[in-house]
């Protein structure tokens, strides 16, 4: 048969459908491999012997990836203000060049949340070579003091277990049992008067409902349960005009809305002067 100049003959159809059956077979396989080695090694698993193998498979799969360039250059932190660097290395489990993929960012997650000073954290593997860490820390806020002990506590009334308190003796002291429960939203009240709550150093709680505090170690004053925040601006108030925590007293009671009642020391009496001793004259003899 004599070929046409420009005209290219067509191949046999059946050549085109084999190439789409191996194609298609090809597609159809790699499924089944991976499912029979996943249950091989399933398999393995259950075996001392199984377990060393899929292990070692493992470690040297983890030195191929590394081979590749796969392996921990940077550690990026965000977040970071008490929590120093080596023991964030520690908890991530990962350094300089730790390969990436042997890195569990789960695991790693749980061990920064276990450190004294973070609150939550992100762990994220950034391929090739970068670790990212967002951590919020927790913000001390006062000292708590019940059943015989001192803790420092945060926001949420948890307690950040650190060894030593002595540097954070200028925070100030809640004291009860329920008193942690309810810092942040006393504290934030006596914000609102900045000069007087610098005065205040203990605030103790009264039967789950109400707060008495200590102001300049030495005044008691009583809050109500209801509304204490228009007690304690008014307290401020008479303060700048009166200065009626200056005076002789030792509680100021203003858990009535429309009084204020003062206890104040008791006069000393005074002691009678000793009568004066007369000179004695010499008489003549």
């Amino acid at each position: 048969m004599r070929r046409v100049k420009g005209i290219v003959p067509r191949r046999p159809r059946q050549s085109a459908l084999a190439g789409k059956v191996r194609r298609v077979g090809l597609w159809l396989g790699v499924p089944v491999l991976l499912a029979g080695g996943l249950y091989g090694a399933a398999q393995l698993s259950r075996t001392p012997l199984g377990q060393s193998a899929l292990q070692f498979a493992a470690d040297r799969m983890l030195d191929g990836t590394a081979r590749f360039g796969l392996v921990v250059t940077d550690v990026r932190v965000e977040g970071r203000e008490t929590t120093d660097r080596e023991t964030i290395l520690t908890a991530l489990g990962a350094g300089p060049g730790t390969p990436i993929l042997a890195m569990s960012p789960k695991r790693a997650k749980e061990q920064l949340e276990a450190l004294p000073w973070v609150r939550s954290a992100v762990v994220e593997r950034r391929l090739p070579d970068t670790l990212y860490v967002r951590l919020v820390e927790r913000k001390p806020l006062a000292l708590w003091q019940h059943a015989g002990k001192l803790e420092l506590i945060d926001r949420e009334g948890a307690v950040i277990p650190v060894t030593r308190l002595d540097r954070f003796a200028k925070l100030p002291m809640v004291v009860g049992d329920s008193a942690a429960n309810h810092a942040a939203e006393l504290l934030d009240m006596l914000a609102t008067e900045p000069d007087l709550a610098s005065r205040v150093s203990a605030a103790i709680r009264v039967g789950d409902r109400r707060w008495n505090l200590r102001v300049d170690n030495a005044i008691d004053v009583l809050l109500p349960a209801d509304s204490p925040g228009s007690a304690w601006t008014q307290l401020a108030r008479l303060e700048r005009s009166s200065a009626i925590l200056k005076r002789d007293v030792l509680v100021v009671d203003v858990r009535l809305p429309d009084r204020l009642v003062l206890r104040v020391n008791p006069e000393v009496p005074k002691e009678t002067p000793a009568p004066k001793k007369g000179r004695l004259s010499a008489k003549n003899t």
